[in-house]
Parts: structure tokens; C-alpha cells; sequence
């Protein structure tokens, strides 16, 4: 039995489009046979038994289901199939590249859905048309030599080109070949075209960000060089200045020491001057401590606008300051008529701060509202806890006061705001030295002031506490001073060039029996003579002929006969880091020029007790080492 035999009458077997025709012929010829074979039955049909008839009766209806099984089975592929079909298709057309394919003589056959969007066209509508026509024209060698690549090498090519849309919009594409063949077995290019205008875009624009970041970067390193050769420049500057500050304020101090140490000498003296050499005297001296305190605080606002200047910050109690202030100031008010009132302190309060220059700032704030006083003016001086860790010191005057104009260049160094004309002496610098120490001590300064009622300067500090003793520690019970009758006589070596200051040395020193001075012009001579009278004091001068007042120390320091020696430094060279640097060398002292008698005389005297306490540890000439 043929396979047409084998099919049913009434059974159709699933079809596809494709194949419609040949199924529809195959259904025709089945019905002919099926007609042929009822209309002419097998003659030896009625010569089967019935049971034969029986069995093959069966046997067709065995195969008729198992047709229909298969025929079940035909139906259920065909199904599948076309369900693939459908997703392959949409996997095709909603891909996120562009697929296209191409024939040999460059023409669009086919393309998906994405494609058609990325170059703003239609899919039926890119159907045989060029693909080069989308392509930048000064790009089209780009892609006839990625083309030709793949003709010699067989292998897959990629390049990245710019493409119009239909509406004239460029784009940046990658493009992806490879080759394939149609159906028919004809030669075909496949085409995946992937959108990277923005990636190209961020690329470009990270490009123009490192070119600028280049750019900038070698303006930045430009900069830099030049801030450094000018940091270089005002470093050799600020060195230079600092040079010449100190040399001028020692070439401004040798004379001026002898000014004032003769004047003072001689308004000290045992013939009293007369009258009118009493007032000459007086115009001397009040001449020759203005230019010193001109000097020093020239020399004082340049270190602390250098930057040199080291403070020394502790916790600083308030009432001896004041107390301290108010006697210094004390003289000056008397002499204005001007009476100076200090507020009770209720409560001990302390501040952080450099001790020393805390009191140079009051004095200043102290001084200048006594001189700018009027006549039997008041000045009132009053603390309080302006905020959480501050305190605020106020010192308020009943001067003129002033106007805003004037306040807003207070501050300003020399501008003595219209004062340069009074009587009342001033540099105009103590404001401007007062604000920066402040400043430097983490504090603020103001001011208010009102025409015709006065001022009120003011300045705020870090609030702190009280200092604690470390355990087991107690504060040193006062020394009494010794009376000077019983004090032996004692030797005094004073190493000195000047002779102007030689001279001077030894009138003080006339007025001190229990003293003798021996005097050297050079460092040399000078350490000859202390290993040969081993005297109790040195003086020593720092610029010296020869080696100088630095080397002769060191030398005496190094030999166990003079080690025990105190050696006072007594130079014109006053500037902060010169004395530092001569307390670090080993001074027992430093002294700074024009000499301040009073001063003098208490180191001297502090050496003389030292001098005493070493004496019986010292090398004798001549006696065993």
C-alpha cells in the first residue's frame, strides 16, 4: 500500500504557506485513489474468510490511529517551528544593533527593525539601495579598505565610521562585517552597525579634558616655578632686610648708648648740674629713649611682620599683670593729671598668652589713653567673660574720640591720625605692633569710640585655667639679698672696642668700690686676661676685632679654668634673634645697648652670686687638674 493509500479519508495533514500547493495536490490524488479502490474492490476481496476479513479490518484501523498519532505529531512541530520563527524574528528586528545585509554590488537586501531606526528610514524603504549612500563621504575609504580586509583575510573586520540618517544627521558607527552567502549561494557581507556617538563624544570630550588639564597643568607648574622664585626673592629680601635692620640698629645704638649712658651719668653725678644744664640733660635723655623706643619698635613690628617673631604661650594670670601695668603707667598718669582705675578682680582669671608681650600691648593701650586724655581725664580699666572661653580686657578713656573716618585707619603703620602737629610724642606704630601680637596670641582687638565722650579699646583672649603645681612640688621661699658692705671685692673683665663704651663702663663702675675693672680692645687679649687674673664677671662685646665676642666664649667655655666664669653679653645687636642666639651660645646674660643702668647693675649684681656659688668648684692656675 502506497503512503497516499495510508492516509484516512477525512484526515489532512498540517501545511505551511510554503508548502500549500503541494499539500492541497497530494489531497487530491488521495481522494481519487480513495474512489478508485471503493468503485473497484480487490477481487479476491469476498474470497477472504470473515476472520481474515476481521484481522484486516483491524489491522487498518491500527494504522489509521497511528497515522493520526503521527499526523498529531506533524502538527505540534509545525507549531514549534513557527513559534521559533517568530522569536528569531523578533530577536532579529528588536536587537539593540543594527543588522543589515548586503550583496556584492553593495546594496541593502535586507535590514532589521533597529537598523531602519538608526538611519531614520523605513525597512522597506532600505531595500536595494547602496549602503555606501549613508555613509560620510570622507569616510567611505574607511569602509572600502575595512571591506577589502575581509575579501584578503576571510576574518571578521571592525571600524568606526560616521553615517548619515535620512534626515542629514551624522552619526558614529561601528561597524562589524563578515561574510556569508545567500541562499541561492551567492557571496553576502553581514553588517552589525552599533550607535557610539556618545561614547565618541565622551572619549573626545575626556581628550579636550586631558589637553586642558595639560594645559593648565603647565600654566599651573609655570606659576608655581615663578611663586617659588619669588618666595626666593623675598626670603633673600626679608633676609637682607633683616641684615640691614640689625646692623642699623646697632649703628644707631653705639652712639645713642653713649648719649644717653653719659647724659645719665652726669644727672647722677656728685656735682649736680645747674639749672639750665638740668633741662639741657632732661631734653638729652627725653630725646635719646624716644629714638631707642623708636628703634625698638621699628625692629619689634618688622619681626612680628616677618614672621620671626617666637611667643611663648602659657597660662598667664591676670592681676599681677595688671598690677604690674598700672605701676608702670602710674608715673605718666601722675604727670597728665589723668587717674587710672582698675575694676576689682572678683575672681582670679587666667589667659592664654605670651606674658611678656601681653604687657607690651596693655602698656600701649594704657599709655595711649592716658596721652590722648584731656585734662583730669579718667581712664577705667574693666574685665569681663565676653563668651564662652574668652575674656575681654577694656580700657576706656574720656578723650576726644573719634570719628569713623579716622577709626577705619587706625591701624595703619605711622598714621598718627592727625597728631603728627600736637605735643603729645608718638611713633604710630604701637597700634599696629599691639593688633599683631594679639592676633599672633589668638585674640581679637577693637575698638568703639565716640566724638566728644572717648574711646574704648578692648582686646579678647583664650580664657584658661588656673596652673596646677606638679606633686610634691613647692613654690622656693624668697632669697633675702645680701648687704652689700660684707660683699668681697670682686674683678670685673670687660672685652670692648669702643672706646666710648670703655669709658663708660668704668664710670658706673667708679661708683661700686667693692668693684675693680680690667678692660681688653680685642677677644684675644681678652682671654689672656681671664686666664691670667681669672676675674669674677666677664663683659663681653660681641663684635670685636679679631675673633669675635661668640668664638671668645666658646674658647673660654672650653678651658676648665675660665668654664666657671658668667660672661655677660653687653652689644648694639638687640634684634630678637640676636639674643636668642646669644642665650643659646651660653651667656649668663644678654645685655642690649644704650645701657640701662638699673638693669645693668641687677645682672651684674645676679652674676657676682653666681660667681660666688662656682667659685669654690674652679680651676686655679697652677694648681692640680
Amino acid at each position: 500500500m502506497s503512503s497516499q493509500d495510508k492516509h484516512p479519508a477525512g484526515t489532512v495533514a498540517p501545511v505551511t504557506d510554503k508548502h500549500s500547493g503541494t499539500a492541497q495536490a497530494l489531497h487530491r490524488r488521495a481522494e481519487a485513489a480513495y474512489k478508485n479502490q471503493t468503485a473497484q474492490p480487490p477481487e479476491n476481496l469476498a474470497a477472504l474468510s470473515p476472520e481474515a476479513t476481521q484481522r484486516t479490518l483491524h489491522d487498518l484501523r491500527v494504522h489509521q490511529i497511528e497515522l493520526e498519532m503521527q499526523n498529531e505529531e506533524l502538527r505540534r512541530i509545525y507549531s514549534e517551528l513557527d513559534d521559533e520563527r517568530a522569536r528569531y524574528f523578533d530577536l532579529y528586528d528588536l536587537a539593540p544593533v543594527g543588522y543589515c545585509t548586503v550583496n556584492e554590488q553593495g546594496l541593502i537586501q535586507q535590514a532589521n527593525l533597529t537598523a531602519a531606526l538608526l538611519l531614520g528610514m523605513a525597512r522597506g524603504a532600505l531595500v536595494k539601495r547602496p549602503i555606501s549612500r549613508f555613509i560620510v563621504k570622507p569616510d567611505q575609504d574607511i569602509y572600502y579598505l575595512c571591506r577589502q580586509q575581509l575579501i584578503n583575510t576571510a576574518e571578521p573586520q571592525a571600524c568606526e565610521l560616521r553615517m548619515l540618517k535620512h534626515d542629514g544627521t551624522q552619526i558614529w558607527v561601528r561597524l562589524a562585517i563578515t561574510a556569508a552567502r545567500d541562499s541561492s549561494g551567492a557571496p553576502v557581507l553581514r553588517m552589525a552597525l552599533t550607535d557610539v556617538t556618545e561614547s565618541k563624544a565622551m572619549a573626545t570630550a575626556m581628550q579636550e579634558s586631558e589637553a586642558r588639564y595639560r594645559t593648565l597643568s603647565e600654566v599651573l607648574q609655570e606659576k608655581n616655578r615663578e611663586l617659588s622664585n619669588a618666595k626666593s626673592v623675598a626670603e633673600k629680601a626679608s633676609l637682607a632686610k633683616s641684615d640691614f635692620l640689625s646692623s642699623m640698629s646697632h649703628e644707631l645704638r653705639t652712639p645713642l648708648s653713649a648719649i644717653l649712658g653719659f647724659a645719665q651719668l652726669i644727672e647722677s653725678g656728685a656735682t649736680p648740674p645747674t639749672p639750665s644744664q638740668k633741662q639741657s640733660l632732661n631734653q638729652i635723655l627725653k630725646a635719646g629713649w624716644y629714638l631707642l623706643e623708636l628703634i625698638n619698635e621699628i625692629l619689634d613690628l618688622t619681626q612680628i611682620e616677618s614672621g620671626k617673631l617666637s611667643l611663648s604661650m602659657e597660662t598667664v594670670s591676670l592681676t599681677p599683670v595688671m598690677q604690674e601695668c598700672l605701676a608702670m603707667v602710674e608715673p605718666q598718669a601722675q604727670e597728665r593729671g589723668v587717674s587710672v582705675a582698675f575694676s576689682p578682680i572678683e575672681m582670679p582669671y587666667f589667659v592664654q598668652a605670651d606674658r611678656v608681650r601681653l604687657k607690651q600691648a596693655l602698656i600701649n593701650l594704657l599709655s595711649n589713653a592716658i596721652k590722648y586724655n584731656k585734662k583730669d581725664g579718667t581712664v577705667v580699666v574693666d574685665y569681663i567673660v565676653s563668651s564662652p572661653g574668652r575674656m575681654r580686657i577694656s580700657v576706656k578713656d574720656t578723650g576726644a574720640g573719634l570719628p569713623p573716618e579716622k577709626l577705619a585707619q587706625l591701624f595703619q603703620p605711622f598714621n598718627r591720625l592727625g597728631q603728627e602737629s600736637s605735643t603729645v610724642k608718638g611713633t604710630g606704630i604701637g597700634l599696629v605692633a599691639c593688633k599683631r601680637l594679639i592676633e599672633l596670641m589668638g585674640g581679637v582687638i577693637g575698638v568703639e569710640s565716640t566724638v566728644g565722650k572717648g574711646s574704648v579699646f578692648w582686646i579678647e583672649l583664650i580664657r584658661d585655667v588656673a596652673p596646677q603645681l606638679a606633686a610634691g612640688n613647692t613654690l622656693p621661699a624668697e632669697r633675702a639679698p645680701q648687704a652689700q658692705g660684707s660683699a668681697p671685692r670682686h674683678t670685673l673683665l670687660y672685652v670692648e672696642d669702643n672706646p666710648a663704651n670703655l669709658m663708660l663702663v668704668e664710670k658706673i663702675i667708679e661708683g661700686h668700690p667693692h668693684l675693680r675693672m680690667l678692660s681688653a680692645r680685642d677677644g684675644t687679649h681678652g682671654i689672656t686676661l681671664a686666664r691670667a687674673h681669672l676675674p669674677d664677671v666677664i663683659l663681653m662685646d660681641i663684635h670685636l676685632p679679631g675673633i669675635s665676642g661668640f668664638q671668645a666664649l666658646k674658647i673660654l667655655r672650653e678651658d676648665p679654668a675660665t668654664a666657671h666664669i658668667p660672661v655677660l653679653a653687653l652689644s648694639a645687636n638687640a634684634m630678637p634673634h640676636d639674643i636668642e642666639k646669644g642665650r643659646e651660645a651660653g651667656f649668663f646674660r644678654y645685655l642690649t645697648k644704650p645701657i640701662k643702668l638699673k638693669e645693668f647693675m641687677e645682672a651684674l649684681d645676679l652674676a657676682l652670686e653666681h660667681a660666688e656659688t662656682e667659685s669654690d668648684g674652679a680651676v686655679v692656675p697652677g694648681s692640680p687638674r
